[in-house]
């Protein structure tokens, strides 16, 4: 447990992240969200945020960034939030309008959901069905930027269908996120999954993106589909 106002500037820093892609300074903080505590203040919280494992700084002089800790701590808030307040309602109307519940409609609405995440997406069906899209997106994120990046999530792409084989039957019903160590579809990751059960078979639709990913919106977006096959 962490107190309510290392929460606040956590959840504050993640917010930044996700937007930036860039570490996050005391100062910006307080200038750019107007924050009713002194740099000094937020200074000390961030100090103690990073030795709790929280946040860390990647470079000399910069500011810090998020942990994975951070992100299943911001998880687990998510969990209990409206996932409507994630999602526009013009975004919802236009799922709605591709997405029929057939498979006729699965490649549209996977390309739909992907532009929508920012992300790339697979749909698992029948269990030996596999269509992704969405990679353009994936690779066009900050963290992909570099070749060894591209080449270790090129890899992924590759065993997809593999990776998926191996967890297909274990992973439960419903909507989940896989972060960091626990993801199979690579540490570095994130997924935003939901598996469900649709004419006596099980599918899974599934968001692939880097850990600074928007864990509301993709929840929401996987759940749904999860609404759809109810």
């Amino acid at each position: 447990m962490i107190s309510e106002r290392k929460q606040f500037i956590l959840q504050t820093i993640i917010d930044e992240y996700l937007k930036t892609a860039q570490p996050v300074s005391s100062g910006s903080l307080v200038k750019k969200y107007n924050l009713d505590i002194s740099p000094a203040t937020v200074r000390n919280e961030m100090m103690e945020l990073e030795a709790d494992g929280f946040i860390y700084q990647p470079h000399i002089s910069s500011g810090r960034i998020p942990t994975e800790s951070a992100y299943r701590l911001m998880l687990a808030n998510i969990k209990s939030e409206k996932r409507e307040k994630f999602i526009k309602e013009a975004e919802i109307k236009l799922l709605e309008k591709v997405f029929n519940g057939q498979e006729d409609s699965f490649r549209q609405t996977a390309k739909v959901i992907a532009e929508l995440a920012d992300g790339a997406v697979f749909w698992a069906f029948h269990k030996n069905d596999l269509y992704y899209t969405g990679l353009s997106n994936l690779f066009s994120q900050p963290e992909f930027k570099q070749v060894t990046a591209v080449y270790d999530v090129s890899s992924i792409i590759d065993r997809l269908e593999e990776i998926i084989d191996e967890i297909f039957e274990d992973l439960e019903e419903g909507e989940q996120v896989l972060i960091g160590e626990d993801n199979p579809f690579g540490n570095f990751l994130s997924t935003a999954l939901v598996k469900y059960k649709h004419n006596n078979s099980h599918g899974i639709l599934g968001i692939l993106g880097p850990m600074r990913m928007n864990y509301g919106r993709n929840l929401a977006l996987v759940e749904f589909i999860k609404k759809k096959f109810d």
